[in-house]
């Protein structure tokens, strides 16, 4: 079960890092609008709000690839610190701004959590 975790809790960090890739770089361009499916004017006008996003998913990836790298019972600890950050961003995003945020962010938060405090 641990190993499942792992992995689970990796794949959330390159979650986050991905959307720290579409929101601080890629914005603008088409993969980034594409997202949210703004024009090049919405886009253009919003991008200083997304980088700021994407710094701060940049910082939950950062703080899981943490807990995958640290000795127990700091890895555990900070694992489930920042799980819980990204169930309740994405809790907080899909009820204020778009639900799907609820399947994309706060149900693969919710599941590598789960499969942390199962597997200690």
């Amino acid at each position: 079960m641990e190993i499942l975790a792992n992995v689970l809790v990796g794949l959330v960090a390159v979650l986050h890092a991905y959307i720290l890739v579409m929101e601080m770089f890629l914005w603008e361009k088409k993969p980034g609008r594409g997202l949210h499916g703004f024009d090049p004017e919405m886009a253009r006008a919003t991008a200083p709000l997304a980088a700021n996003q994407g710094l701060y998913n940049g910082f939950l990836a950062a703080g899981l690839v943490w807990g995958l790298i640290a000795g127990d019972p700091t890895g555990f600890r900070v694992q489930v610190f920042f799980l819980v950050c990204v169930v309740i961003a994405g809790v907080y995003g899909g009820l204020t701004a778009n639900r799907r945020i609820l399947f994309a962010q706060a149900l693969p938060g919710a599941l590598a959590l789960a499969a942390v405090l199962i597997a200690h």
